[in-house]
């Protein structure tokens, strides 16, 4: 499929959001979350920045979708995400993984894969991400939550974490890629600056998991509308930008204003493999 047979059903999708306002519980780090609420209040959906454990039992049952970015990882915080990734898995509800510098310790690799086993619906990383998660790099290798990698390079990679753990695995960079283990797709949406603007990668994930929320059975047609959408909201956002705080902003209106000549428009998807 290339961009135009793509492109409806980024729309579709994008519509299903705004219509349905789903649920999407967000265990993310402290530098993401204003961003990430942001993100998917302007596409529609309905942040809950629900961490503690103790709120788990009762909270997590009602919602659509559930969001886990390792970013600001302590001791305190990992119960609760293995447990509300437990039970959304139980119940059948999608959830997504950002393992946010994977390899930068021995403490975080070891919780990411034991958040692996819990079967996530999506697994969403840089190229040194998936790389270190799928075994193929060693520990220390990350730059922070920056990748040394580029999408591309981790194509195999990512093709072998999505048939070790069943997860859909998306990349971000340059080129977005989107893998099942043997349909690789790419998404050509996006602008640099938005690297220069800090969580916009945790935003993404979290908009995968509320694209997720309206189409659970196609996870991976999902998540490459998600991709495509926030990238076009991206592009739309730096032509009226100054810089990467005004791009911030700009990023968010786009979001909240695309309309349905504009996306199929703009949409850019290949099949890469």
């Amino acid at each position: 499929m290339e961009s135009k047979e793509w492109s409806s059903g980024v729309w579709t999708h994008l519509t299903a959001v705004r219509r349905q306002s789903p649920l999407v519980q967000c265990i993310t780090n402290f530098v993401s979350m204003d961003l990430v609420a942001n993100t998917l209040l302007s596409a529609g959906a309905s942040p809950a920045m629900v961490h503690s454990v103790a709120e788990v039992p009762d909270f997590t049952p009602h919602i659509h979708a559930l969001f886990v970015n390792v970013g600001t990882l302590t001791p305190d915080w990992l119960p609760s995400m293995k447990a509300a990734a437990e039970l959304a898995a139980q119940l059948g509800k999608p959830w997504v993984l950002d393992p946010a510098a994977v390899s930068c310790s021995g403490f975080r690799l070891k919780a990411c894969l034991e958040l692996v086993e819990l079967k996530p619906s999506v697994i969403k990383g840089n190229g040194s991400e998936i790389i270190a998660l799928s075994g193929s790099a060693s520990q220390g290798q990350t730059k922070g939550a920056d990748s040394s990698h580029e999408s591309t390079e981790a194509i195999e990679a990512a093709k072998s974490l999505a048939l070790s753990s069943g997860a859909v695995v998306a990349v971000s960079g340059a080129v977005d890629i989107v893998t099942d283990g043997k349909r690789v797709i790419g998404v050509h949406n996006g602008t640099k600056m938005m690297q220069r603007i800090t969580a916009t990668g945790c935003s993404l994930a979290g908009l995968v998991a509320a694209f997720l929320a309206v189409d659970p059975l196609q996870p991976l047609e999902a998540t490459v509308s998600a991709m495509s959408v926030f990238g076009i909201a991206g592009e739309l956002g730096e032509e009226l930008a100054n810089g990467p705080a005004s791009l911030r902003m700009h990023l968010i209106d786009s979001l909240y204003g695309l309309d349905e000549t504009t996306v199929l428009s703009r949409v850019r998807i290949t099949r890469l493999g």
